[in-house]
């Protein structure tokens, strides 16, 4: 159970992160664009890059929201795709991991 508790702890720390992080990136986005053409196709670049980022913030947001209910639910560790036990040690560097290293291998 405690290894469960640290994951917790470790993924609501890393859902933290991420919302502030995003939460910073939708502000630069919602940033009047300037005046000036030729600023403002340079903040339309800029604002491409961050929407990127973005969706990459949104998506790892969505795994460790995954993972917590999966915590919740009592399957943490519980690979999604064969039901096999997700090693301590993948766990330990990916909390939010939903696959075992087989079935990741396999989807790569």
């Amino acid at each position: 159970m405690a290894d469960i508790d640290t994951a917790k702890k470790k993924l609501e720390a890393r859902l933290a992160e991420l919302n502030a992080r995003l939460a910073h990136l939708q502000d630069d986005l919602a940033e009047p664009l300037d005046p000036d053409f030729a600023e403002a196709a340079v903040e339309r670049e800029d604002d491409a890059s961050l929407e990127g980022q973005a969706a990459l913030v949104s998506s790892e947001l969505g795994s460790v929201n995954r993972a917590l209910d999966r915590i919740a639910n009592g399957t943490y560790g519980l690979c999604v795709k064969c039901s096999g036990q997700i090693s301590p040690e993948r766990l330990s560097a990916r909390p939010e991991a939903a696959l075992c290293i087989t079935c990741a291998k396999e989807v790569s």
